[in-house]
């Protein structure tokens, strides 16, 4: 005899409706139903949560091209003018010494969109699948993903705070490129990506979503638990 999992008791399975503005719980609320207390539309996941999620990742994705092929950064000097890109600015810092400042920028503009990208992407599509492969280790990503979003304008703040330092010097000019408004739009898509993806879809796996019991109680009524 195989040992069969045990059932977890979760919110779908009792019936639960909670609100996501002031957190009270409802029991035998229906679908779209308003809060008793504040009038928001209840809804056990985020109304098209996935479709939202896709469409801003696919306009990310559109907007990453230009962000790294347009100069995101003008350098006037005694020497002329000099157009850099994402890629190319960490060359030309790195190749200037400045080693921490390179190293800043890639990781900035390169890898955490890249990587942001990525993972939502995995989210997105595991969550449509309603997969219950690795669970817990895409809702640790997706914790991760909220940390490393704190920093995700970190670069057009390196290139602001970089272009005043550089005019005070005296030695050189540095404005912005039309490649950091690109870079900018991928950032904020990315953000509104990661808050349009609901992550209790994660755990929402083919069987719990076909044992979920419906909002409505046998009564018809509307219960609040505080």
């Amino acid at each position: 005899m195989t040992a069969t999992a045990p059932i977890i008791r979760t919110a779908a399975r009792l019936g639960l409706l909670s609100c996501r503005h002031c957190g009270t719980v409802w029991q035998g609320a229906a679908e779209g139903e308003a809060c008793g207390r504040c009038g928001t539309h209840l809804h056990r996941r985020k109304p098209h949560s996935i479709q939202r999620t896709w469409a801003l990742l696919i306009a990310a994705c559109i907007m990453y091209v230009p962000a790294n092929l347009l100069p995101v950064m003008i350098t006037k000097s005694l020497l002329g003018t000099q157009y850099d890109t994402i890629l190319s600015g960490v060359i030309y810092f790195w190749v200037s010494g400045a080693y921490g400042l390179a190293a800043i920028i890639f990781i900035a503009s390169f890898l955490v969109p890249l990587f942001k990208l990525t993972a939502l992407m995995l989210l997105a599509y595991m969550a449509q699948r309603h997969s219950p492969a690795g669970q817990l280790e895409r809702a640790r990503l997706y914790r991760i993903l909220e940390v490393v979003g704190r920093w995700s304008m970190l670069d057009v703040f390196v290139v602001s705070l970089l272009a005043g330092l550089v005019r005070i010097q005296g030695f050189a000019e540095i404005t912005a490129g039309v490649g950091i408004a690109a870079f900018g739009a991928v950032v904020v898509l990315t953000m509104l990506a990661s808050l349009s993806f609901d992550p209790r879809l994660t755990w929402d796996s083919k069987d719990v979503m076909e044992e979920a019991e419906p909002a409505h109680d046998m009564h018809g009524r509307k219960e609040g638990i505080a």
